[in-house]
């Protein structure tokens, strides 16, 4: 079942990053989570979805006749 929430230490490893950017993520760029209790949790399917807002794309060159 891939439903299952994340961890902080799940989506630092997932995006390759450092667990303090992590909780600045959520904190000042708005990276989806869910506190539960005192824990941070990450659905994957918003994490994915946040991580696309920051994706450039390069521009496709139009072809010459």
């Amino acid at each position: 079942m891939e439903d299952r929430l994340l961890s902080v230490e799940d989506v630092r490893l997932y995006l390759g990053v450092n667990r303090d950017t992590v909780y600045k993520w959520v904190n000042e760029k708005g990276l989806p989570a869910l506190k539960i209790g005192r824990l941070w949790k990450f659905r994957k399917a918003d994490v994915d979805e946040w991580v696309k807002q920051f994706t450039h794309k390069k521009p496709v060159a139009a072809k010459k006749k």
